[in-house]
């Protein structure tokens, strides 16, 4: 797809934000439950969604003031020996706590509790907004908090901002205004700042397209707001990752070198930041987006390279499924990406990988056992 599998890892460490304060020994704990997770997030907003006598769990905001923006994580303690032991989002022992958590849901537990990791782009999701709609790109990669560009400022259309992916929702400010986090599978996670009207859920899970609130100018836990917008920010393991080359509603946003510039791309269509984005949906994972790197129409062929016949048309900017891949002749492609990975598509018909792009330089839906 545009790059190689080892830029792609290097592309997904997150800058590092403030330190928090080291976990501490359980029995070194303080007892009070606000008490201990204000330990490990120091000066925090501590918001203690659900306790009892052995478990608690909630959020903890990192509160800014002036025009920087609030870092926030999910928290899961354990009481151990009458202390209480704390794990924030990202850590390994959150996964271990939230997977045993009887205060959690079923379903929250199969969720937190994964520690799923990627190393590829695909996202599976959609612009946050309805399919169909076209809003104005107001803002291209810039932080939520640290260093890690990892979110884009959306805003226009009906207003209504709606979830990028099927997940579990949580309010993260005290308040219950203004900031909305999305859990998904694959260690994904997805924000939404300065909402007004925002649901306040509590682990409720919500389908790809629910509604989470209205384009606002809420700053709640901080930050600044100059006319009502969505800022949508992209997290993996517990970590804000850069944005860059994610792919959301079928365009691949692109960091170009200054925040809050950017661009995004669709094929071989390219919209700067103050242009417009037409949603076309998620695309799925074991799709592809066809990027000729120019716009022409790419040749399917009956094999896996380019000694056999070909077997018709896609155009660029279409979306195909494809069904496994294989080897064969090698091509260069968008920002010198050369492979020499085939995918077959479902119709029987295959397409140099170069040309499709999927967000990772490996096989999307595993090799073909023959080429056939």
């Amino acid at each position: 797809m545009r790059i190689a599998a080892a830029a792609l890892a290097l592309g997904l460490v997150a800058a590092p934000t403030t330190p928090l304060a080291a976990p501490p020994d359980p029995a070194a704990s303080a007892p009070d439950l606000a008490a201990a997770v204000r330990a490990r997030v120091p000066g925090g907003e501590v918001t203690i969604a659900r306790s009892n006598v052995e478990w608690g769990f909630g959020t903890a905001v990192r509160m800014v003031a002036g025009e920087e923006y609030p870092d926030g994580w999910l928290f899961v303690a354990h009481r151990e020996q009458g202390r209480w032991r704390v794990a924030l989002e990202g850590e390994p022992q959150f996964a271990t706590l939230s997977g045993d958590a009887t205060i959690l849901s079923g379903d929250e537990r199969r969720t937190l509790g994964d520690r799923t990791e990627g190393t590829d782009r695909r996202t599976g999701m959609r612009l946050p907004f309805a399919i169909g709609q076209t809003w104005r790109y107001t803002g291209g990669p810039h932080p939520m908090s640290g260093g890690a560009r990892s979110s884009i400022d959306l805003a226009g259309g009906d207003g209504r901002v709606l979830a990028a992916r099927g997940g579990l929702a949580y309010t993260m400010c005290r308040s219950g205004k203004g900031w909305v986090r999305v859990v998904h599978d694959r260690g994904l996670a997805t924000d939404y700042y300065h909402l007004e009207g925002n649901i306040r859920p509590n682990g409720t899970r919500v389908a790809e397209g629910a509604f989470l609130g209205n384009i606002g100018n809420d700053v709640s836990c901080g930050g600044r707001s100059s006319g009502k917008h969505v800022h949508f920010s992209l997290r993996r393991d517990g970590q804000y990752v850069e944005i860059d080359r994610h792919a959301f509603g079928k365009w691949v946003i692109i960091d170009t070198g200054r925040a809050y510039s950017g661009a995004a791309r669709h094929g071989s269509e390219q919209v700067a930041v103050g242009g417009s984005l037409r949603n076309y949906g998620a695309l799925g994972l074991t799709q592809g987006i066809v990027d000729t790197d120019g716009g022409s129409t790419l040749n399917r062929r009956a094999g896996p390279g380019i000694a056999y016949a070909v077997a018709g048309t896609v155009a660029d900017g279409d979306t195909v499924t494809i069904a496994c891949s294989a080897r064969g002749t090698t091509h260069t492609g968008r920002d010198g990406y050369t492979s020499d990975l085939w995918n077959k598509l479902t119709d029987g018909s295959w397409v140099s990988d170069v040309y499709v792009w999927t967000g990772t330089g490996d096989p999307v839906n595993g090799f073909c056992t023959k080429h056939g």
